[in-house]
């Protein structure tokens, strides 16, 4: 005979008590970080931006304040927070910040057809930079910033495989990420014909090209290709090509680094011939 022991109620186990902290929602994420001074003023400057927070070590605070004062961006009404540097350190880890940054809403994204449109009857040198396959994302942030300098129009990269806008792209060009337009877009190939289309002339950086920059001359409108960090220019972008041309370099290697080989072409380019 089996004895029966009586059944125990199933236990309820009493569930701890969320703290305060862990109740409460978790507020929106601002968005992407930029900053150092550079990237924060000319943020600041722009009228298209949206800025969520404002933060400032205590001995950069008043410039961030009077930065803010002036600007044309639209900013959050808390104004500028003070953290100490631990703080500042925690929120945005290993960044070169200067004591300053911003939270902001991407930009509106740019279109190529918007570009063209603005050129009219425009003269002298204008340049288009398409970035095949360039991934690092300090490189396009380099070229960003060479790209203002010489006044370009556009950098041109492709949706896929391109890095987003982080605050190391945006430090790295150094401000130009509010001036030059950065268009993502799906095909590179279809770009590169609607600005053939608009009487551009295709220029692809090759180092075996037989040609240096300085030895062709492809007019006024010039859509300069660059390839990847290593892998150079895909053979299908190449084969969209008009022209191939290489920098001069003597020395050893002769590659140089795409962001460098950028600002050497836009010069070219763009000086008096």
């Amino acid at each position: 005979m089996l004895d029966l022991w009586p059944m125990r109620p199933p236990s309820r186990r009493t569930a701890a008590p969320r703290s305060a902290a862990a109740a409460a929602p978790r507020p929106r994420d601002p968005g992407p970080w930029l900053y150092g001074r550079h990237a924060v003023t000319a943020a600041l400057a722009n009228k298209a931006r949206r800025v969520r927070r404002l933060v400032a070590l205590a001995d950069t605070a008043d410039e961030l304040r009077r930065l803010a004062a002036d600007a044309s961006a639209r900013l959050p009404s808390g104004g500028v927070e003070v953290l100490d540097r631990r703080g500042f350190d925690l929120l945005l880890p290993q960044a070169v910040h200067q004591g300053m940054a911003l939270a902001a809403e991407p930009l509106p994204a740019s279109d190529l057809d918007d570009v063209l449109d603005g050129i009219g009857e425009a003269v002298g040198p204008q340049v288009v930079l398409l970035l095949d396959q360039v991934t690092d994302p300090h490189n396009i942030g380099a070229i960003l910033r060479s790209a203002a300098a010489f006044a370009a129009l556009a950098v041109v990269l492709p949706e896929h495989g391109a890095p987003p806008v982080t605050g190391a792209l945006a430090k790295a060009a150094s401000g130009a990420l509010e001036v030059v337009p950065l268009i993502r877009v799906t095909n590179l190939a279809r770009s590169l014909d609607r600005l053939k289309e608009a009487g551009f002339w295709s220029v692809g950086l090759e180092e075996g090209a037989a040609k240096t920059l300085g030895e062709i001359d492809p007019g006024p409108r010039v859509a300069l290709v660059l390839g990847g960090e290593g892998s150079g220019l895909r053979r299908l972008t190449r084969e969209r090509c008009d022209l191939l041309a290489r920098l001069p370099t003597r020395g050893e290697p002769a590659s140089l680094n795409v962001s460098n080989a950028a600002a050497i072409a836009l010069y070219e380019l763009t000086r008096p011939r």
